[in-house]
């Protein structure tokens, strides 16, 4: 996904920086990084034991990986797929992901 779709995927979200890290993207709203675009292409929002259960609802799944020894889970979860469809609801789960990024920030 190139910069310009990355910032009208956040649109109403407000404005959104955007810096290269490990392959893929860095997504940031007011200096604080609410979501990740793999080098894959995926968008991934961030999240906390708050927003987990409406994540998990909504059938998205959590970004793991192989570590060293076993697998690592990340704060971060797939988009709901009419969450690309419809820039209302994309604004919802990215202010979800904004507040999840604030609380772990404290």
């Amino acid at each position: 996904m190139d910069n310009d779709a990355i910032h009208d995927l956040f649109a109403g979200l407000g404005g959104v920086s955007i810096r290269r890290m490990f392959g893929g993207k860095g997504i940031y709203f007011e200096g604080v990084i609410i979501a990740l675009e793999l080098s894959t292409g995926n968008v991934l929002l961030k999240a906390d034991e708050v927003s987990i259960p409406e994540f998990e609802a909504a059938g998205c799944e959590q970004w793991t990986y192989t570590g060293k020894s076993k697998q690592v889970k990340m704060p971060y979860w797939s988009v709901p797929e009419e969450a690309f469809d419809d820039p209302d609801i994309m604004t919802e789960w990215a202010k979800r992901a904004y507040e999840a990024a604030l609380r772990v920030a404290k």
